[in-house]
């Protein structure tokens, strides 16, 4: 058995080694600037773009719809407050209960400034209200942005439905799909999604590079000003290796057998499965909604999140209790609390997300040694 069995794939993924490979040339001798008008740096400015044409077929998108970022945090940033910038006059934003932080705090510091933000709701297995969502839009409204996959729960928002109603609308739709993006198909020329968020470490790329779909026309102003860079909407030197191991990863993803995906998905399974049968107050948490195929989030009810999460690491098993960025936090989900969980069952909540790295070895050590940490903590607890 592996010394650790990594299950937070949600959080950050093992960067592939034809990734890692791939850029290493240009943290050594090809370390020219783009911008630069010899030869060196316009052989690093062709490299820039034949990676932007492939991050863009990953999502069938145009390539120059696409904007390289930091990650998928500056990517939300520069989708809604750029281009909530270009219509100064609207003052009206939707979103959902379940969203990431990285939105969530956008729209809070909105509030602070005179935005109206309504949070659209979802029902106890996660699914959005799409009809709430048409009853909310007005003459006002600059903007609707909803995560893809949700990142606690793995629960798939009715994407295709939200764009036709702003369509419908003509209202703006940015889509969270950091959780997503290189996990399962997107086609944005099918989909009438006007901004699109993606990172490249969710998808086995590597940190600190991301990319924002901007179709056509659609107005946004730059957050960083300072150069004449992705078509100014992001001043600054091009961090090169990133972006080239971000379209590496992109192509590793759209040359990846969908058969991989299933085998993911079955691990998936086996592990809820397996750990439903062995803890009997178990659950599943969206268990009934559509998911994407790596996550599962089970409730422990009684015992506290970050107990087991301890008993889990000692044990080699690496899991969260949901978002990264908010882990530490002893208050319970704020996803789950949407759902309408008891706080008794959020609080003992926990997310193992896969990737193709995983063995069936692995799951099957994963369902035996649950159980037995449980019963240690029920043991401690009475």
């Amino acid at each position: 058995m592996p010394t650790q069995i990594y299950l937070d794939n949600n959080a950050t993924t093992q960067p592939l080694p034809e990734v890692v490979e791939r850029m290493l040339p240009f943290l050594r001798e090809r370390y020219a600037n783009p911008s630069s008008v010899h030869r060196f740096g316009q052989r690093l400015r062709h490299e820039v773009d034949l990676a932007r044409e492939t991050v863009a077929a990953l999502i069938n998108a145009r390539p120059k719809e696409i904007v390289f970022t930091s990650g998928g945090t500056e990517s939300i940033n520069l989708a809604i407050r750029g281009h909530l910038a270009s219509y100064p006059e609207k003052k009206h934003v939707i979103t959902s209960t379940v969203e990431h932080s990285a939105v969530r705090k956008v729209c809070d510091k909105l509030r602070e400034n005179g935005y109206r933000v309504d949070e659209i709701a979802v029902d106890d297995q996660g699914r959005l209200d799409t009809a709430e969502l048409e009853n909310r839009i007005t003459a006002d409204t600059a903007l609707v942005t909803m995560l893809h996959a949700n990142n606690e729960t793995g629960v798939l928002l009715d994407i295709p439905r939200v764009a036709t109603l702003c369509k419908c609308h003509n209202v703006t739709l940015h889509v969270d799909a950091v959780q997503s993006a290189g996990k399962i198909p997107i086609d944005v020329a099918d989909l009438p999604v006007k901004m699109l968020t993606l990172s490249a470490h969710k998808f086995h790329g590597p940190k600190g590079a991301g990319a924002l779909y901007i179709r056509r026309r659609t107005r946004v102003e730059p957050l960083v000003v300072g150069g004449s860079q992705e078509r100014n909407l992001r001043g600054g030197t091009e961090n090169v290796p990133a972006i080239i191991g971000l379209a590496a990863a992109a192509e590793c993803a759209i040359q990846r057998d969908p058969v991989g995906t299933d085998r993911v998905r079955d691990l998936r399974d086996r592990l809820e499965t397996g750990i439903l049968s062995d803890v009997p107050n178990a659950q599943v948490n969206g268990a009934a909604a559509d998911r994407i195929h790596n996550t599962t989030n089970i409730a422990f009810p009684g015992l506290e999140a970050e107990a087991i999460l301890i008993l889990l690491s000692d044990a080699g098993i690496y899991a969260s209790a949901g978002s990264a960025c908010s882990s530490g936090s002893l208050e319970p989900s704020h996803v789950l609390k949407a759902m309408g969980i008891e706080p008794s069952v959020a609080k003992g909540a926990i997310r193992f997300s896969l990737s193709h790295n995983n063995t069936h070895e692995e799951i099957d050590h994963v369902v035996a040694t649950v159980p037995k940490l449980l019963a240690r903590l029920t043991r401690l607890a009475q």
